[in-house]
């Protein structure tokens, strides 16, 4: 599985004009399954993410956690986002091709499985939906964008 990883500021999603996901500081999570991927992948992706420590400490270092945000215990939110589209080859051409991503109905299982995985091991997580037209707005802190991928 891959994911694209930004710590924001703040970070919603929109579909159809209506905010149906939204949160302050913590990390917008861009998701993409691929052929292939299982849900030991969806929680070990999820275990990285929620360990990775890329919010700065008191000196200015990166060594908090979403989890740990402040230093004080207080978490950060998690939106996550389902994009088939970080699975683009772009090898060769002009155009990207798609068929590494998974199809629609694996995708759909394993980013289901993330997000409930998420919900039961983090008190903030929001999402987008999937397959749908989104508008995802983000204040990206750093900024930071960092990708991830588990084999």
């Amino acid at each position: 599985m891959l994911a694209l990883i930004q710590r924001v500021s703040s970070a919603r999603v929109e579909v159809a004009g209506q905010t149906i996901g939204q949160i302050g500081p913590g990390l917008l999570l861009l998701v993409c399954a691929e052929k292939g991927d299982t849900t030991a992948q969806a929680d070990k992706l999820l275990a990285k993410v929620l360990k990775l420590r890329i919010f700065s400490d008191d000196a200015g270092k990166m060594n908090r956690s979403v989890q740990d945000l402040d230093g004080q215990g207080t978490p950060g939110g998690l939106l996550v986002v389902s994009q088939f589209t970080l699975a683009a080859d772009t090898r060769s051409g002009t155009r990207p091709g798609f068929s590494q991503a998974a199809a629609p109905d694996d995708a759909l299982r394993l980013y289901n499985h993330f997000v409930s995985q998420a919900r039961q091991s983090h008190p903030d997580v929001q999402t987008g939906q999937f397959a749908a037209d989104m508008q995802v707005h983000l204040v990206n802190n750093g900024p930071v964008t960092i990708p991830l991928r588990v084999e």
